[in-house]
């Protein structure tokens, strides 16, 4: 028999909630590979720029970065990477470098890194 009040029925079905926790699956991986790559980046913006301050000669700044490295747990690049320029009085360094991250099968999350010590220029990733 049918009461007086009827009621509709709220919440999300079991499909949806399947869907949505296969969403935050995906998103939670993704995360958790991408995150220490952006997290190496940020040591390597911090070891350039104690490396700028280290070292009075290109050779002096190689060498300081690969201290750093070492302590910074940085594996992505070396000091070969690094572009030091001569801008006046002061060197500058550059780096850019490429971190390919393994997804599912054939499918690969490419990411493009590059950072400056020259004041004024925002270094961020791009992806």
């Amino acid at each position: 028999m049918h009461r007086g009040s009827s009621r509709r029925q709220q919440g999300i079905t079991l499909v949806g909630l399947i869907v949505m926790l296969a969403l935050a699956g995906v998103v939670g991986v993704l995360g958790l590979k991408v995150v220490p790559t952006v997290i190496e980046f940020m040591s390597i913006k911090k070891a350039i720029a104690a490396a700028k301050a280290d070292g009075k000669t290109p050779v002096e700044i190689r060498a300081s970065f690969d201290r750093q490295a070492s302590v910074g747990y940085i594996d992505s690049i070396s000091s070969k990477d690094l572009d030091v320029v001569k801008d006046g009085d002061e060197l500058d360094i550059n780096v850019a470098y490429q971190k390919k991250i393994p997804l599912i099968g054939p499918t690969w999350l490419l990411i493009d890194y590059s950072a400056t010590t020259v004041k004024g220029v925002a270094s961020k990733p791009a992806a």
